[in-house]
């Protein structure tokens, strides 16, 4: 089937080559707007695609907002209607990444945004990995900072806050590594470039608290029910310090970009045994079975684009 992609921009829907912006739009030059990634999967078997916890990324997607005082004239069920509108026209039978953004759309130079207009768009395109999930990773710890609540907070997803996450994934590459783990301001750990962080030490699932400026992640609240209710493993939501990560039995990334990927090497020492371990492997396995819905239980999380659905 010929797909054509296609967006939704200022309440239109436009072929993804005529959705443009204005090269003075305050957001193109100042950073200022917000955005998600949800990731559709296809099965084919049932000739279906499923979008992943949709509307748990619009109803960030509003929190996000609200701290960048952008309005986003859309409710979370609008957006989860345009999403489908926008894959059923495109006609995608593949896996499929979509990107809403709210942005200050007003026209000008000036980086306050008092009184600036607001704008909205939505598109998606197909994505295989951002990360590879087989091999496990090689990361390093970031010389770069993560940014603190105080200065541009990491819990909203502020277009112009990733260039943080560019520098640091910018150094771990040219330095030959797959990924950077970045430190708070205090020197802990907070998470990846741009993904959430565990490591399994003594048993224990632990990942950083959001106070220590990391992500509210949608994967990670998945994953750390996921390990609570099924594997039966104590998750513990505590400050990690850099050293601990050397000494852990396993440790990986998770997000809607990553997925879950497990970390073989931190800052050139191996992580356990040097491969991905049992709990890593085990929490992959049950989020892939879910998000491409072999597995039919949790049929909430997902939201299937095409009728007849079968979740």
């Amino acid at each position: 089937m010929e797909t054509t992609a296609i967006a939704f921009i200022d309440g239109r829907y436009l072929p993804v080559a005529e959705a443009n912006l204005n090269v003075m739009t305050h957001a193109l030059n100042y950073g200022t707007g917000v955005f998600e990634g949800i990731r559709g999967y296809w099965n084919a078997a049932e000739e279906q695609l499923f979008l992943f916890r949709a509307r748990e990324h619009f109803v960030r997607l509003h929190e996000s907002a609200r701290i960048m005082a952008i309005a986003l004239p859309y409710s979370v069920d609008d957006l989860c209607q345009i999403s489908l509108e926008i894959v059923r026209r495109s006609a995608y039978r593949q896996d499929i990444y979509l990107r809403p953004i709210a942005y200050k759309s007003g026209l000008g130079i000036g980086v306050g945004t008092a009184g600036v207009a607001d704008g909205f768009l939505l598109f998606a395109t197909p994505m295989g990995n951002y990360v590879d999930t087989e091999r496990g990773l090689r990361c390093c710890v970031s010389s770069w900072r993560r940014t603190s609540d105080n200065a541009i907070p990491p819990r909203a997803k502020v277009t112009g806050g990733y260039a943080n996450a560019a520098l640091a994934k910018y150094e771990a590459a040219t330095n030959g590594y797959d990924e950077a783990i970045m430190l708070a301001e205090n020197g802990v750990v907070a998470e990846g470039s741009a993904e959430n962080l565990f490591m399994v030490r003594r048993g224990s699932l632990i990942t950083p608290p959001i106070s220590d400026n990391v992500l509210e992640g949608i994967t990670r609240a998945t994953l750390m029910e996921l390990a609570r209710t099924e594997l039966g493993i104590p998750v513990v939501e505590r400050t990690i310090q850099r050293t601990e990560l050397y000494t852990a039995d396993e440790v990986f990334l998770c997000g809607t970009g990553a997925q879950v990927a497990g970390i073989v090497e931190v800052d050139r020492r191996p992580v356990g045994v040097g491969r991905i371990g049992p709990v890593t492997a085990a929490l992959q396995s049950r989020y892939f079975d879910l998000v491409h819905g072999v597995s039919r239980d949790r049929a909430p999380w997902r939201l299937a684009v095409y009728e007849p659905a079968r979740v």
